[in-house]
């Protein structure tokens, strides 16, 4: 969900100074008081191990068409799980064996038992289509301020335009949120900690996202200081529930092609994590130096986000290479709908009010279930059919 920075709202440096030194002495308290026994980040060959009993993943980051957003997905007003069934058919359709799909802190707020059920739900429909989960829990992307209940209807022709941030700024800058925040994550992993239908757990995506050109008021420098000081904790939190699956936050800026080319963010990212992921909307060769630069740290690799037709991100350019290189692949977007992730990026800027972009950005069918392109679909039939995991 790579989106374009938003500008930053100055804030004190004798407030910023105490508001981090706060949070980083909440995070030296959370990790000390973790329980006793909780597992260790895997080893490398514990996770290349681990990936050698998958298949080769393919699959698309998927939310239904009839919501807008995480918090429409899941609510029990809005959880439509024939329409899950319906769209997850279709993925099935075409050899996709993986959806990754977005949570919220907020769900388990408002209704955690009720939340948890309708995860369990999810995983029951997704495993009639034999597909796995990669559950993401926090997200820095779009709408700093979300709300629960009736969400808004989409803004005509404006890419993903009711997408919310897990958790909200107002939460992430308060620490008295944060034992909310640590009974999400325990809450959710610990009940699914060793539930095979699950593939992994991704903790944040995007975590030094600034969020998006919409929400100009976003302070980017204090929400990244935030952050940076409450992954580690969130990677704590989750390693104590011991879960079999993998923990990983996907990297995204595009250049590591030192140790040093890495910022200090991603290198918190990539020693926390189990697994790497990572985000690319580039050309095949952009795509290939990046999987090749992450190789040296010799952990399976995961692509958790590609496929911008318009920037040069095609199913026909990309996915032979992320099968070539035993890749993980999974698209942005599997049905058009709510979120409107057909229009490009910039459509903040330029809406698409009357007409339809003329190239897709994102997505793979229409409403209906037809394709938006049949040879796409034919493509991605063909290399999945191929694609099962080598004798």
């Amino acid at each position: 969900m790579s989106i374009t920075a938003p500008g930053a709202r100055p804030v004190s440096a004798t407030r910023g100074a105490i508001r981090y030194a706060s949070l980083l002495l909440l995070a030296i308290g959370g990790l000390l008081s973790l329980p006793a026994g909780c597992r260790e980040r895997w080893s490398e060959p514990q996770a290349n191990a681990w990936y050698q009993r998958q298949p080769w993943l393919v699959g698309a980051n998927y939310i239904p068409a009839n919501a807008i957003n995480q918090l429409e997905m899941w609510q029990s007003d809005t959880f439509d799980q024939a329409t899950i069934d319906r769209e997850l058919a279709l993925a099935e359709s075409i050899g996709m064996n993986t959806v990754r799909v977005f949570l919220h802190d907020l769900l388990w707020q408002q209704d955690a038992v009720g939340f948890r059920t309708r995860i369990d739900q999810f995983l029951a429909i997704a495993t009639r289509h034999r597909i796995r989960v990669l559950f993401v829990l926090f997200d820095s992307c779009w709408d700093p301020e979300p709300r629960l209940g009736t969400q808004h209807p989409p803004n005509p022709g404006i890419h993903n335009s009711g997408w919310v941030q897990s958790p909200a700024a107002h939460a992430l800058e308060d620490p008295r949120e944060y034992p909310r925040l640590r009974s999400y994550v325990e809450g959710v992993i610990g009940a699914f900690a060793t539930d095979e239908r699950i593939l992994g757990w991704d903790l944040w995506n995007e975590p030094d996202n600034e969020g998006g050109t919409a929400y100009p008021k976003t302070d980017a420098r204090n929400k990244n200081r935030l952050i940076a000081t409450l992954l580690p904790q969130v990677y704590a939190w989750a390693r104590a529930q011991n879960p079999r699956q993998p923990l990983t936050s996907g990297l995204w800026k595009g250049d590591w092609v030192t140790h040093d080319a890495l910022s200090t963010f991603e290198q918190m990212q990539i020693e926390q994590s189990d697994v790497l992921s990572v985000h690319n909307y580039s050309w095949p060769e952009n795509f290939e130096q990046s999987v090749r630069w992450l190789q040296r740290f010799q952990r399976p690799i995961l692509c958790t986000e590609y496929m911008a037709r318009s920037v040069g991100s095609t199913f026909d350019l990309i996915l032979p290479v992320a099968k070539r290189l035993h890749v993980a692949a999974l698209n942005w977007g599997l049905v058009l709908g709510k979120t409107q992730t057909n229009f490009p990026w910039d459509s903040w800027q330029h809406p698409y009010i009357e007409h339809e972009p003329p190239v897709w950005l994102h997505d793979i069918f229409r409403a209906d279930g037809t394709p938006y392109r049949a040879h796409e679909v034919e493509l991605i039939r063909s290399l999945t059919e191929a694609g099962e995991k080598d004798p």
